[in-house]
């Protein structure tokens, strides 16, 4: 499954949304360095099994959907995503 990230307002979550732009869940930080992958909609299925977190980093989230869903996470152009 191959997705698109992007940050919301707030700068502690990062929308996760599949290419036809359905959301697919969220990665939030829930304190320094811990991220935790939060799947909804059809990602309930696709990751089943996936270690939610708390990830290191947001790039560590999105190399455990990767590696889980062996898909691509792509952040939206312009977003650096910290």
């Amino acid at each position: 499954m191959d997705l698109s990230v992007k940050p919301v307002a707030d700068g502690t979550a990062w929308e996760l949304a599949d290419l036809l732009g359905r959301s697919m869940g969220n990665i939030r930080q829930t304190g320094v360095s811990e991220f935790t992958i939060h799947p909804e909609g059809h990602a309930l299925t696709t990751m089943v099994g996936i270690r939610l977190g708390p990830h290191a980093s947001l790039d560590a989230a999105l190399a455990e959907i990767e590696k889980h869903t062996r898909g691509v996470c792509r952040r939206d152009p312009g977003q650096d995503g910290s």
